[in-house]
């Protein structure tokens, strides 16, 4: 029978990053991570669209942390829910990645991969500044992952999984229940299917916080049986290292 327990050492590193990155919210330092979440935003909005039957017309992103993801078809009322829940369940996949496998230059690799395709395919213009983010984003996500070491990985994973877990709900707050007069997800709810902008504001909240508690403790659990490949247990040369 596998036991699971707290790693309070785990989780005690997790929120520290999670305060390092509060802390240094409004500075240069996190802009790009800010905006990487955005591009999940958006392209989480786009993946539902497809899931419900509709497609991508074209995703957008801008430099002040905005971005716009244009779909044709599909559930309207899961497409709008699905952008500041989609970038948390990004930010909470990476994250428990992260803490509980060493599988991060994988990850790190396939998830520049898939930056670079959805670019490719659907980030429009050509000739934009989201278009050079993409690219270069993914590209140095592909090149992390290749050639820096597990430790490298696990540390940017957890820190972009935090990120995005964080970045969900400040936007939440920022964006609808500070500011309910913005063109917002929530307003385009309020508009489309009734009830108040902060309502569905405080919906998602309510379910953000509570999804990145979850992820926080599956992060932080302690599993004696789990095993990955970067990493060796037993024999070999890479014993050597």
């Amino acid at each position: 029978m596998m036991t699971r327990r707290i790693n309070f050492t785990e989780l005690g590193t997790l929120l520290a990053i999670v305060t390092a990155v509060w802390l240094l919210w409004d500075t240069s330092i996190i802009l790009p991570l800010k905006i990487l979440v955005v591009f999940f935003h958006e392209l989480s909005h786009g993946l539902m669209a497809i899931v419900t039957g509709g497609e991508i017309v074209r995703i957008e992103v801008v430099h002040q942390e905005g971005g716009l993801c244009v779909s044709r078809g599909g559930n309207r009322f899961l497409i709008l829910s699905a952008g500041y829940i989609g970038s948390l369940c990004w930010g909470g996949l990476l994250l428990v990645l992260a803490a509980r496998s060493n599988y991060d230059r994988s990850v790190s690799a396939a998830l520049g991969v898939l930056l670079i395709a959805a670019t490719l395919w659907w980030v429009r213009p050509l000739a934009s500044f989201g278009f050079v983010f993409g690219l270069f984003t993914g590209s140095a996500l592909l090149a992390v992952g290749y050639y820096l070491s597990h430790q490298v990985n696990d540390v940017l994973l957890k820190v972009l999984g935090l990120t995005s877990c964080l970045y969900a709900l400040l936007d939440i707050k920022s964006d609808i229940l500070d500011r309910p007069h913005l063109k917002s997800d929530a307003a385009m709810m309020a508009e489309e299917f009734g009830m108040p902008t902060q309502f569905w504001g405080l919906l998602w909240a309510v379910i953000a916080i509570g999804c990145a508690i979850v992820f926080l403790l599956v992060a932080g659990q302690r599993d004696p049986d789990y095993l990955t490949p970067d990493v060796p247990t037993s024999g070999g040369p890479m014993d050597s290292e």
